[in-house]
C-alpha cells in the first residue's frame, strides 16, 4: 500500500509539472504544415463558458490617420516563442509582449511609407528561428531580420537586417511588390514569395519564390512560377501570396501560386500557365520542382490559391489537403502530386471573346464540393418576393453556364461561389487524432464584365472604393478591362441563399462532409481561420460583420461560447500555456475593406 502511495504522489507530481510546463505556437499555423492544431486540453467543454479577458494590448497602428486606413486589415496570428508573444500590425510594427500580461517588451517600426498607395495593407504573421531571430515581410516590399530578444535589426543579415525583394525581379510599379504573408523556415533557410496585383496590366511582375540563409541573408535559390512560358507571353503575377507549407523530414516545400495577370483575360497567356493556380512541391534545398497540381488551367476567374495546404494523413499515406476558391478539396501524395481522392478533367464552357482560348476542361474532384457551385435564377433568395424577382432578374441577365463560365461584355458573366468564395486565406484546420479538416467557406455570386479598351475611360467614372461593393481592373496591356461586383438583393444582401459564411468538418479519409454551420448570427462571409484544439474545440471569428468570437464543438458543430469583440475578428487565433494557463489569442482590429469594424486590439483570454 505504502509503495502504491508512493508512486501516485509521483504520478501526480509529474502531471502537475507537465501543467506548469510552457506550450508554445511557434508558427503561424502552430506548425509548419498548416495545422492550426493544439495539443492543449487545458481549455474544454465543460469550462469554456468560464473564459475571461486576461489582458488587451492596442497596437496603435491607425495612428496616425492616412489614407491608407482605408485599406487596412488586422489580419495577424501572433507567436508565442521563447516566453514573448510576438505579433505584427499591418503597417509592419513588430511588437514584443509579455504572454501573461500583456504588457509590451519592445517594438520595431520598418516605417512603412504611409503615402504609398498600397494594392494591400495587412501582414498574417512573423516567424522565427531557433528563437532567436524574428523574419518577416513588408507591404514596401522587403524581407527583414530582427532579434528575438532586443528587437534590433540583425546588423549580419543582407544590408542591415533588410533584403529589398524587388531588386532582382521585374520593376513593379509603386507599391506593387508586396509580402503580406509570413516567411516559411526549413533548417537555415528562410523562403519568402511575394503579393503581386493582378489586375493592373498584362505585365506585372512575375511571383518569384526565394530562399535565403538565415544568417547571412545570401540567396541560395530562386523559383519563377511562370517560366518558360515563351518569347511572346509577358504575363506576371502567378505569385505566392499565401502561406508556403513545409515538410521538414522530407525537405520539400509545397507552395500555393495565384493567378497570372491579368485576372480575366488570357488571350495573352495561351495555354495552361505553367504553375499557375497550383499547388507547386519544391526541393527545399534547391528550388527545383518536384511535382505540381494545377487546380485551374488558364484561370480566368481570380480563382488563386489562397490557403494554406495542410499536412494531414490520409489513411496511411503522408498526404496533402488543398481547399479552393471554388471550393474544391484535393487530397494529394505528398510525394507525388498523385490525387488520393479521384480527380476527373470535366468539360467546361467556351470563351465567346474572340481573342481568348479557355481551356476546354477543368479539374473536378469526385468528393462532395464544400460550397455550392452554381446559382439559378430560380435559385434567387430575398426576403421577400419584390427583392427575389429583383434577383432572379440579375442573374438571369448574365451568362450562367456553371462553375467556370468564361468572363463576358456586355452584362457579363455571374461567377459563383466568387472569387472571394469557397476557402479564403484563413484555410483550414486540421485534427489529426479526430481525422478531420475544419474548414470556413464562403459562397458570394460576383458579376464580372469585360470592358472594351475604348470604352473604359467613361466606365471608371463609375469606380467604387469598397472591393465588397464593386472594383475595377485596367488590365492595362490587353484589349479588355474589367469591372466586377457582388450580386446584391435591393437592401445589399447577396442574391443566393444562405449561409453566406459557413464552417464546415470534413472526414480527411473519405471527403464527406461530416457537418456544417452557419458562421455567425448573419451566416455572412469570413476572413479568418480557426484554431481546433485536442479538447475538441474550434475556435473561429471571422465573419463579417458580426464582431463575435465563437467556440465549437468539433465533433458536432455546436457553439459552446461566445464573447462580443470590440472591432472584427477577420483574423486566426492561436493558443499557448504559459505558468500553468492556458491561453486564447485573436487579433481584432477588423478589415477596411470589407467595411468591418475597425480596431487594434490584440485580446487573450483564459480559464480563471
Amino acid at each position: 500500500m505504502k509503495v502504491r502511495i508512493l508512486f501516485t504522489a509521483a504520478m501526480l507530481a509529474a502531471s502537475l509539472a507537465a501543467a506548469q510546463t510552457n506550450v508554445e505556437w511557434p508558427a503561424y499555423a502552430n506548425d509548419a504544415g498548416g495545422t492550426h492544431y493544439s495539443p492543449l486540453r487545458g481549455i474544454t467543454k465543460e469550462n469554456v463558458n468560464k473564459l475571461t479577458v486576461a489582458w488587451t494590448y492596442r497596437t496603435g497602428a491607425l495612428e496616425p490617420e492616412s489614407r491608407l486606413n482605408k485599406k487596412a486589415a488586422f489580419e495577424a496570428t501572433p507567436l508565442m516563442v521563447g516566453g514573448t508573444l510576438y505579433v505584427i500590425t499591418p503597417f509592419n510594427k513588430v511588437i514584443a509582449l509579455d504572454p501573461e500580461t500583456g504588457k509590451e517588451r519592445w517594438t520595431y517600426d520598418p516605417k512603412v511609407d504611409r503615402g504609398t498607395n498600397y494594392s494591400e495593407v495587412t501582414s498574417r504573421g512573423v516567424s522565427v528561428w531557433k528563437k532567436s531571430r524574428i523574419f518577416f515581410g513588408t507591404i514596401d516590399g522587403r524581407l527583414l531580420c530582427v532579434d528575438a530578444k532586443a528587437g534590433k535589426p540583425c546588423a549580419g543579415f543582407g544590408e542591415g537586417g533588410a533584403i529589398i525583394l524587388n531588386q532582382d525581379s521585374d520593376p513593379p510599379g509603386e507599391g506593387e511588390h508586396q509580402v503580406t504573408s509570413p516567411p516559411a523556415i526549413i533548417g537555415n533557410l528562410v523562403v519568402v514569395g511575394s503579393a503581386i496585383g493582378d489586375n493592373g496590366r498584362v505585365d506585372m511582375g512575375r511571383g518569384l519564390v526565394r530562399a535565403y540563409d538565415v544568417r547571412t541573408g545570401k540567396q541560395r535559390w530562386s523559383f519563377n512560377t511562370l517560366l518558360p512560358l515563351g518569347d511572346n507571353n509577358s504575363s506576371g503575377a502567378a505569385n505566392a501570396w499565401s502561406v508556403i507549407t513545409v515538410d521538414a523530414a522530407r525537405k520539400m516545400l509545397f507552395v500555393p501560386t495565384s493567378s497570372p495577370s491579368p485576372d480575366y483575360f488570357g488571350g495573352l497567356r495561351p495555354g495552361d500557365d505553367n504553375y499557375a493556380n497550383s499547388i507547386v512541391a519544391l526541393d527545399a534545398m534547391t528550388g527545383n520542382v518536384v511535382w505540381h497540381f494545377q487546380v485551374v488551367h488558364h484561370d480566368l476567374w481570380d480563382y488563386d490559391v489562397a490557403s494554406q495546404p495542410v499536412l494531414v494523413m490520409f489513411k496511411k499515406t503522408p498526404a496533402l489537403a488543398v481547399t479552393t476558391k471554388m471550393g474544391h478539396l484535393f487530397v494529394l501524395d505528398r510525394r507525388s502530386g498523385k490525387p488520393l481522392l479521384p480527380v476527373e478533367e470535366r468539360a467546361v464552357p467556351k470563351s465567346d471573346i474572340p481573342e481568348e482560348r479557355a481551356s476546354a476542361t477543368q479539374p473536378f474532384p469526385r468528393n462532395p464540393a464544400l460550397v455550392p457551385n452554381r446559382l439559378r435564377a430560380e435559385d434567387a433568395w430575398g426576403k421577400d418576393e419584390a427583392e427575389r424577382e429583383a434577383c432572379r432578374a440579375k442573374i438571369a441577365a448574365l451568362r450562367n453556364e456553371g462553375i467556370f463560365t468564361p468572363p463576358s461584355t456586355g452584362a457579363g458573366t455571374l461567377v459563383f461561389p466568387g472569387n472571394v468564395g469557397g476557402v479564403a486565406w484563413g484555410g483550414a484546420a486540421y485534427d489529426p487524432v479526430r481525422k478531420l479538416l475544419i474548414v470556413p467557406t464562403n459562397r458570394l455570386p460576383f458579376a464580372v464584365r469585360l470592358i472594351p479598351r475604348a470604352e473604359f475611360a467613361a466606365e471608371i467614372a463609375k469606380a467604387k472604393d469598397n472591393r465588397m461593393r464593386g472594383e475595377f481592373g485596367g488590365q492595362t496591356g490587353a484589349p479588355y478591362a474589367m469591372y466586377r461586383e457582388p450580386l446584391l438583393s435591393p437592401n445589399g444582401l447577396p442574391c443566393n441563399p444562405p449561409p453566406w459564411g459557413a464552417l464546415s468538418a470534413v472526414d480527411i479519409d473519405t471527403g464527406a462532409i461530416k457537418w456544417e454551420v452557419p458562421l455567425g448570427q448573419r451566416a455572412m462571409p469570413a476572413f479568418g481561420g480557426s484554431l481546433v484544439t485536442a479538447s475538441g474545440l474550434t475556435f473561429i471569428s471571422a465573419a463579417m460583420w458580426d464582431d463575435t468570437f465563437r467556440a465549437f464543438d468539433t465533433m458536432t458543430g455546436r457553439v459552446v461560447w461566445e464573447t462580443k469583440l470590440p472591432a472584427g475578428g477577420q483574423s486566426t487565433p492561436m493558443t499557448y500555456r504559459y505558468k500553468g494557463h492556458q491561453y486564447i489569442v485573436l487579433a481584432a482590429g477588423g478589415h477596411a475593406k470589407a467595411g468591418t469594424t475597425m480596431g487594434d486590439h490584440v485580446i487573450a483570454w483564459r480559464v480563471e
